[in-house]
């Protein structure tokens, strides 16, 4: 198959996709382009908003639209390291009468994993995902096992209640390619909801998406062409976020304690590549970058206190640093 006719393929795919969810979802197209960036991307994503906002309906559904083995992990205070990755039993030999060690795998051994209020369980057990988020295995006493292929991390969290909950490390953070803000519907959607919801059974959605075409979509978005002003415009974007640079911005210095590190230039430009393919482009624009800037980049910069104080949120000073950023560029330009 030809780059070209791949690349069809992927658009016809998310098309599909998009009519397959919008059964069961309504309205929230950003946040459904932008989870199907993040897996096309071999990425995971967290999902963060109030109650009641279909998180879980929407990874639910997402999962049923795919040919993918599909596990629920509901994270609890009680949840324990094992409950996630499995843990070694004694079993007896029917034929020899010896007792063995054997493997029990938990439910990380699927492809899409619903992370459900991850923020709710220890720092303990959310260090459980951090090997299988980034080296796709987990190791369980002396022996390493790989994760079923493709493997997603989808995980959801309330960002309202702070009473029992753990807020993730900036480690583990780092490791979600997004963090996907899912806002409130409009009026007309909310309506549509309702009856959607009061009335009869929902409808099932078909898988329409194969593995194979997903990791396919992996591999093709890898050889879509980045132009060097591209490239240069995320180096600007992401080292202007940190302000021990010795040209740090004096209004990053003031609002932020942290930025982001490298992994956030390397998953900006794999996510760019793939919003390019879905708008029919064969090379990443300034437009991809800027698009996918806050959900990139809002889960690993840190606030100063006075930020904080002042009712600055970090998607107010991603789209304050683009500016800037962009006002730059074009001076020197």
């Amino acid at each position: 198959m030809s780059d070209t006719v791949a690349a069809a393929s992927l658009v016809s795919g998310f098309n599909k996709l998009k009519a397959a969810l919008g059964k069961r979802i309504v309205g929230q197209d950003a946040v459904i382009e932008q989870v199907f960036i993040a897996i096309a991307a071999g990425g995971h994503s967290l999902l963060e908003g109030v109650p009641g906002l279909a998180k879980t309906l929407l990874v639910k559904s997402l999962a049923d639209a795919m040919h993918l083995g599909f596990r629920r992990i509901q994270f609890t205070p009680d949840l324990m390291p094992a409950d996630i990755t499995g843990t070694e039993i004694i079993q007896e030999d029917a034929e020899t009468g010896r007792r063995k060690l054997v493997f029990q795998q938990g439910p990380i051994f699927a492809q899409i994993i619903l992370a459900d209020e991850i923020n709710r369980t220890p720092p303990k057990t959310q260090a459980a995902l951090l090997e299988a988020m980034q080296e796709k295995c987990v190791t369980v006493g002396q022996t390493t096992y790989e994760l079923p292929k493709p493997f997603f991390v989808l995980a959801t969290q309330n960002p309202i209640e702070q009473e029992g909950t753990y807020p993730l490390p900036e480690a583990q953070k780092d490791r979600f390619l997004f963090l996907i803000k899912v806002d409130y519907p409009n009026r007309d959607e909310e309506r549509e909801i309702i009856a959607r919801t009061t009335g009869g059974a929902q409808e099932e959605i078909e898988a329409v998406i194969t593995a194979e075409e997903i990791q396919a979509a992996q591999v093709l978005a890898r050889k879509v062409p980045v132009p060097d002003h591209v490239t240069d415009f995320v180096l600007d974007l992401v080292r202007a976020t940190r302000p021990n640079e010795v040209d740090a911005l004096p209004y990053v210095k003031e609002m932020l304690s942290w930025g982001a590190g490298p992994r956030a230039s390397q998953m900006l430009v794999l996510a760019g590549k793939v919003r390019a393919l879905l708008h029919n482009r064969t090379h990443v624009t300034i437009d991809d970058i800027e698009a996918l800037a806050h959900p990139a980049l809002r889960h690993r910069l840190v606030p100063t206190f006075h930020a904080e104080a002042e009712g600055v949120t970090v998607d107010m000073i991603v789209t304050e640093i683009i500016k800037k950023v962009k006002k730059a560029d074009a001076r020197v330009l």
